[in-house]
């Protein structure tokens, strides 16, 4: 696929302690904490578990080892090219216990959220560009109105709101796919991030796909690896999709208080990628209430959220999202909240020589023979039945369906009026009263 290359700018790995950005006092607890519960000794194996350049943790070390909270075991490894092993005391090992009590976490040193502001710049879902290939490419097997992508092209470009509507079973959710796919490039997502001292993990291996780490060729000249700060994941463009099932309350921080650290909210893990709300209207609050939790994000490309403490913070926003509904427009927002969603697009079912089109191509795929009067049937003996609405979905349904029938009767595969008028009953049920 002719995808992107990424030009994303990486984030740059911190090359002192000052550098950071972090109190003294969190760095120094992690790494205790750390010390304690994965009982690593070696500065390199402390540095890949916190996620910091190796000088950068040998200065932390160094700063406990003043405290008296860790000393050197005075054995060099020759299995660890000779480095020093250093072991917390029991100073250090009651201070482990206290800071584990105020907060779990321990592992990756968080990215203040400051810090974290910058990478979102460099990364921006605003900064890409798609090409009308690119989204030939992502959405080359869906069969789509040729006007459809002069649409999407220039929304997705614009990394603003989209509103997708229309008819079920036409491929919208294919198509929000086939967004995602067409981006292609890679960006870096924080392990975690702090503000005020309170850890957020943003990380998430079910959002985010971490993509291969560069490894160092030992006979290259130039180092690969370690050209970034290793407490990001480098990631595919994350892709949020929630259905029926969203409410938002989902879109807040979530307290975790046996680790009390918080995990960050839906929107701000799909950060620099795409936030898919599907089926709006199924929810279990109304539209209008899900569209408002947006509207200052929409707006304003900020968030705003909520420690428990009541504190309120913002977070940036940058994500594009892409509602999908079934109803019209009209009949879920009101004129204010369709003002702010930037880009409306239908999304209709096929014509009769959409359909036959579709019908024959996935028949072709399917190694399906086609038949001129189980067609003829198709068409004018079932369809008048629905009132000759056709849908994208159908042709597969009814194909697959077929199928199924013929391998099942250990027939080869054909189309018969018979067969499609078997296949058609497992499409749409018929309205009948069931006596319980």
């Amino acid at each position: 696929m002719n995808m992107q290359t990424s030009n994303v700018m990486a984030p740059p790995a911190p090359k002192t302690l000052e550098a950071m950005s972090l109190s003294p006092v969190m760095m120094r607890d992690i790494l205790i904490k750390t010390m304690f519960r994965t009982n690593l000794e070696n500065v390199s194996a402390i540095a890949k578990v916190i996620c910091l350049p190796n000088n950068v943790t040998q200065q932390l070390v160094d700063g406990i080892r003043e405290q008296n909270l860790c000393e050197a075991t005075g054995t060099l490894n020759a299995n660890n090219g000779n480095e020093m092993g250093y072991q917390l005391t029991d100073a250090g090992k009651a201070r482990a216990l206290d800071a584990l009590a105020q907060s779990e976490y321990f592992g990756s040193m968080p990215v203040p959220l400051e810090v974290y502001r910058e990478q979102v710049e460099r990364q921006s879902i605003r900064n890409i560009q798609v090409t009308r290939d690119q989204l030939i490419n992502a959405m080359g097997h869906l069969i789509l109105p040729p006007d459809l992508l002069d649409q999407l092209g220039p929304a997705v470009g614009a990394g603003r709101s989209i509103l997708m509507y229309g008819p079920p079973g036409n491929g919208k959710s294919a198509i929000s796919n086939g967004i995602r796919d067409a981006l292609g490039d890679k960006i870096y997502i924080p392990r975690a991030i702090e503000y005020s001292g309170q850890v957020i993990t943003v990380y998430d291996p079910i959002v985010h796909s971490a993509a291969e780490e560069d490894v160092d060729d030992p006979n290259s000249l130039r180092r690969t690896s370690g050209r970034y700060d290793t407490r990001y994941v480098k990631c595919e463009r994350p892709t949020v999709v929630t259905g029926g099932e969203l409410t938002t309350t989902m879109l807040d921080l979530v307290y975790n208080p046996t680790a009390r650290t918080y995990q960050a909210p839906l929107q701000l893990k799909s950060s620099g990628g795409i936030f898919i709300i599907d089926d709006l209207g199924r929810q279990a609050e109304p539209p209008q209430a899900i569209v408002n939790r947006w509207i200052v994000p929409l707006e304003e490309n900020r968030d705003i959220l909520a420690l428990q403490s009541g504190e309120k913070f913002e977070v940036p926003f940058d994500t594009l999202v892409i509602f999908s509904t079934n109803f019209h427009p009209n009949e879920i927002f009101d004129k204010a909240a369709l003002r702010r969603i930037f880009f409306k697009i239908k999304i209709d079912g096929p014509d009769q020589e959409g359909f036959l089109k579709i019908f024959a191509m996935m028949a072709r795929k399917k190694k399906m023979p086609l038949d001129e009067k189980a067609l003829v049937h198709l068409l004018q003996k079932k369809y008048p039945t629905i009132d000759n609405i056709y849908a994208n979905y159908q042709p597969i349904f009814l194909i697959d369906q077929m199928i199924s029938i013929c391998e099942f009767e250990g027939i080869p595969y054909q189309m018969t009026p018979d067969l499609i008028d078997r296949a058609w009953a497992n499409m749409f049920v018929k309205e009948e009263k069931i006596v319980h």
